[in-house]
């Protein structure tokens, strides 16, 4: 898309001067040290304005933005905000030391405490009860914030919210590629309750790292992640594309819960406190550098004390056990799981986590310690994988089947937009790509051909040939080669007899006329259509009875045709599409198609795709930050390049991508964060809610996750790589209502937390799943040895795993080196020794497809020694075939 509207909001901003300094910045700085930190006050405010690591010019506070964020209602580290009540009262007074700024009373310092103020005069309430005193200390090297609340009053009050705001250098805009990956970081939080901690990462995924954590020995629990107001200034951009804004820590939320948010159900239970008469509590936050970086985070977030929960998953499919391991210094005195949705079995620190059918969707897991704290670990509970996508593939062939042929649009027979809210396909938008088959916020059918490649079903392949036949070739290709932006468009005059609802919002510059509709400039779009063909071919390939009206080489050549045209150049590396130069998302299919391409024989038509890749790849090798797009700031280019970089051996580029990777995507005990990778503006592109807002589960998720899984089968003992990837992959099962609807991401903001109304673009967030959905085999130094997306058994010296995951086809072995795949059929269970394995053992089964045969691969990306496949089969496509009868058929992966 062209999205004008963010670049002439850059362009300005060049001119803007400074806002008014409500923060006293002509007053100066505090200038104040630690073992770890180099860190700046407002002498002013004594708001943190400054934090680098000792020694260095790194800051992860915007310091340079400062001149734009000096305004009243603009937030900092150091910062609070409250509601309180009189005890027995309903009406809440707010307190905001931001919203009318004053110089604060310095008060005096004891032993270790760098800085100490009065806030009162900044605390918006003359007559309030409430003494805050605000300490900046020295915690062990690092650096502390404390908050003594005083009730002064003779009344006891409630405080129904109590947050911390905070700030770092996210803020994108007037930034290049190069400066943003150089100075920026984005930020993370687990909302853990007493185990909650924030981490903070530079975008490069390299360097030291920040992580926040409760203070010790105050009870500061992380209950609620609230996004911030500020006001909308051109310097920065406050919540656009190029800065998503703030958050803030929330201790207590009840105050909101019973206001604002009403209307959700929180991550955790909503709670408030009384402060009795002349009573004093103490708050506060440890920011904590992580001088290895971000693969040092869960190291340095228990040295704090603060509990920590690794596990092998967080959406939890019913038939799956998932392990957790707890490491804290305190024992643990009880585990309880909300609505008794896990039967939980205890070992020592290990505990497994069995869904007992009586829950779907969010739920939680409560750790009581017997110091005293509380930990939460958040958990989605789904269908089992299979039947997930086998009602997608149900849900999206029946209710959102398109069959009005008299449509002016052509878009009949097809798989059309689908709002929830109204249960109704969306056939009219303002944005009329979504209702127009294309360009991400339109391509459901996407998600629905790629179920077929992993679960295939006769009445779904025979509606999506209808649609390949009728719509996609003829419509939103120009017979096989370039591919529009929108089959749906606003031109009243072209289409006289067709009634545009007169309540929409037309008129915007999403709301494009034929011309701009039919447009073929975007290469994004072609992915979509490729991955398509693609997954029809493998499908038919496997059983050529599904195919009624083509054969499967007329899907791989319409797959190859449509990349060519994707990729053509003028003969000097400039793409004729635009955008082709970049990394596209969805590209991953290029390569399997490359990869059948190669199996089958095509030999020139794989030279082709291969040389263009090749082309890209050498560009991106050149460049320092290669992961533009047509957004400011993205994380949908790295998934190709990445795969080009490694596939055509560009190891830096690789290793550069998967680092960007790590800085936008973390791994927390939390099924919304964990694997998330950053996205926030699509709720406005795609979204029935349109709002800039921090998106759970976008597509981002499950493609950057590829090359992440990817990068850990060439490195099995980097198990962050897993962990990461792992989360990513299984994000797009959270998006699968139970009735087989599915939503494009879900609403993190805490006055909404559901899943939106639309489907959106969840076509390509499946297909990443689709594609890299497996079972991973390992000996994890946390967890010790487990599978992620399986359950396994030892007895006798022998593990045996039964995959759990969506497609179960693919079988990784860490300590083995080795990647299996099989084309069609199910993998039932793995076995190998639990001690030097040197072979597995495959049990194949027909699966709910009834597959009779299939290919065998195996990769050894991980190993020096080649493997073969044993068991009755016979070399073919670059594998060995196997006949799968009905009752199953066993082979062995073994040293060749």
């Amino acid at each position: 898309m062209n999205w004008w509207s963010l670049p002439l909001v850059c362009a300005l901003v060049t001119h803007v001067k400074a806002q008014t300094d409500n923060l006293g910045l002509d007053n100066g700085y505090v200038s104040l040290s630690t073992a770890n930190f180099d860190l700046e006050l407002a002498k002013d405010s004594q708001v943190l304005v400054s934090l680098k690591p000792a020694g260095e010019s790194f800051d992860f506070l915007p310091f340079d933005y400062l001149p734009f964020r000096a305004a009243n209602g603009q937030y900092h580290n150091g910062d609070i905000t409250l509601r309180y009540r009189a005890s027995g009262t309903t009406d809440w007074t707010a307190i905001d030391s931001a919203q009318s700024r004053q110089p604060v009373t310095e008060a005096t310092t004891e032993s270790g405490v760098l800085a100490a103020s009065d806030m009162a005069p900044t605390l918006s309430s003359d007559s309030t009860p409430l003494q805050i005193t605000r300490s900046w200390v020295g915690v062990s090297g690092d650096l502390g914030l404390s908050f003594e609340i005083t009730n002064t009053g003779e009344e006891d009050l409630e405080i129904g919210s109590l947050g911390f705001p905070t700030e770092f250098n996210s803020i994108f805009t007037n930034r290049t590629a190069e400066d943003m990956a150089a100075h920026c970081s984005l930020t993370d939080p687990h909302i853990g309750l007493d185990a909650g901690y924030l981490q903070v990462v530079p975008t490069s995924g390299t360097g030291a790292a920040l992580i926040v954590t409760p203070l010790v020995n105050t009870s500061t629990p992380f209950e609620a992640w609230r996004n911030l107001d500020e006001p909308i200034d051109a310097a920065t951009a406050y919540q656009s594309q190029t800065f998503e804004g703030f958050y803030e820590w929330q201790v207590h939320s009840e105050a909101y819960a019973q206001n604002e948010w009403a209307a959700a159900t929180p991550w955790n239970t909503a709670t408030s406190r009384t402060l009795k008469a002349g009573e004093s509590t103490t708050v506060g936050l440890r920011f904590s550098l992580v001088a290895d970086g971000v693969r040092g985070i869960q190291d340095a977030v228990r040295s704090t004390g603060t509990p920590l929960t690794i596990g092998t998953g967080y959406i939890v499919p019913e038939d799956l056990t998932v392990r957790l391991a707890i490491s804290h210094s305190a024992n643990v005195s009880d585990i309880v799981s909300q609505e008794d949705a896990f039967e939980i079995v205890e070992n020592g620190n290990m505990v497994s986590l069995t869904p007992t059918g009586s829950s779907w969707g969010r739920t939680r897991v409560d750790i009581s310690y017997a110091d005293g704290k509380t930990q939460s670990v958040h958990y989605f509970i789904t269908t089992s994988a299979p039947d997930a996508i086998a009602q997608l593939g149900e849900f999206s062939t029946s209710s959102m089947w398109y069959t009005d042929e008299t449509d002016p649009f052509g878009r009949a027979p097809s798989i059309m937009s689908y709002d929830a809210s109204t249960e109704a396909i969306v056939l009219q938008e303002p944005r009329v790509w979504i209702a127009g088959l294309s360009d991400e916020g339109g391509v459901i059918y996407l998600a629905t051909a790629m179920k077929q490649h992993g679960l295939p079903a006769a009445a779904e392949m025979t509606k999506l040939e209808q649609f390949a036949s009728q719509v996609l070739l003829p419509n939103l290709q120009d017979n096989g080669t370039h591919v529009v932006k929108s089959l749906f468009y606003y031109e009243p005059d072209l289409v006289p007899d067709y009634e545009y609802d007169g309540s929409l919002q037309w008129g915007n510059w999403w709301s494009w006329n034929q011309a701009d509709s039919y447009s073929t400039d975007r290469a994004y779009d072609y992915i979509h259509v490729i991955g398509a063909y693609w997954a029809l071919y493998r499908a038919g390939r496997e059983d050529p009875s599904l195919l009624t009206s083509h054969t499967w080489d007329w899907y791989l050549a319409h797959a190859y045709n449509t990349t060519v045209a994707c990729f053509e150049t003028d003969g000097q590396g400039n793409g004729l599409v635009g955008y082709s130069r970049v990394g596209l998302m969805g590209e991953t299919v290029v390569g399997e198609l490359l990869q059948d391409l190669q199996r089958e024989g095509w030999s020139a038509e794989a030279e082709a795709v291969e040389a263009a890749m090749k082309l890209r790849a050498d560009a991106w090798d050149s460049q320092t930050a290669p992961f533009g797009s047509e957004m400011a700031w993205d994380s949908t280019g790295q998934e190709g390049v990445y795969y080009w970089a490694n596939y055509f051996d560009l190891t830096n580029t690789a290793t550069k991508t998967v680092n960007s990777i790590l800085g936008f995507m973390p791994t927390v005990s939390h099924w919304g964060w964990n694997g998330n990778a950053r996205r926030y503006w699509d709720f406005i592109y795609a979204g029935k809610l349109q709002r800039i807002e921090r998106m759970i589960h976008h597509y981002g998720s499950s493609l950057n996750a590829l090359p992440l899984l990817a990068q850990f089968r060439q490195q099995p003992t980097d198990t962050h790589l897993l962990r990461v990837g792992f989360g990513g992959i299984t994000g797009p099962l959270s998006n699968i209502r139970q009735d087989g609807s599915m939503f494009h991401a879900f609403h993190s903001f805490p006055d909404t937390l559901k899943g939106d109304d639309y489907s959106g673009d969840y076509g390509p967030s499946f297909l990443g799943m689709m594609l890299g959905s497996a079972v991973y085999v390992v000996d994890d130094p946390d967890l010790g040895l487990v599978a992620y997306g399986g359950n396994t058994a030892t007895s006798d010296g022998v593990v045996t795993v039964q995959p759990r995951d969506a497609v179960r086809r693919r079988v990784y072995v860490a300590s083995m080196g080795v990647y299996v795949t099989t084309s069609a059929g199910w993998i039932e269970e793995v076995s190998l020794a639990s001690a030097d394995p040197q072979q597995m053992e495959l049990r194949l089964v027909p699966g709910p497809a009834n597959a009779t045969a299939a290919v065998v691969w195996v990769e050894n990306p991980g190993a020096s020694d080649g493997y073969v496949v044993e068991g009755g089969t016979e070399k073919t496509r670059g594998g060995w075939e196997v006949q799968i009868p009905a009752g199953g058929v066993d082979v062995t992966v073994v040293k060749g």
